[in-house]
């Protein structure tokens, strides 16, 4: 059962899903000079909710070490982080504020939707 279906109708009634464009990471190539160049999958039109985080979530991303200006996105989907075994660096969701790395995937089910803690990067 996909709890965020049923519960999205009336949250987005207080706040509506904003529609992002989402740059899934797809590993990276090589560049001539051996650097790293990211390179991702890009998907237009994605709905997202944005949220703030909990002050639960804030305190273990301050564990973490991450700094700077945070949100929660909810979505219908999968988005990740970093996969250091994959060769995938996070996931880029674009919206109206900016540009948004996926720093950490706070909830993930397997009925097809997950909450990312985003922290917004300099374009």
């Amino acid at each position: 059962m996909n709890l965020h279906n049923i519960a999205s109708g009336a949250i987005g009634a207080i706040n509506p899903f904003q529609a992002a464009n989402v740059q899934y990471s797809n590993g990276y190539t090589m560049a001539a000079d051996g650097s790293q160049v990211p390179s991702y999958i890009e998907v237009d039109n994605v709905q997202v909710q944005v949220q703030a985080l909990t002050a639960k979530e804030l305190q273990h991303l301050a564990a973490l070490n991450i700094q700077g200006v945070m949100k929660a996105l909810y979505l219908n989907g999968n988005a990740q982080g970093v996969v250091r075994p994959l060769g995938q660096g996070g996931d880029l969701f674009t919206l109206v504020s900016g540009t948004w790395l996926v720093t950490t995937v706070l909830e993930t089910w397997d009925t097809g939707w997950c909450k990312v803690a985003v922290t917004l990067q300099e374009n």
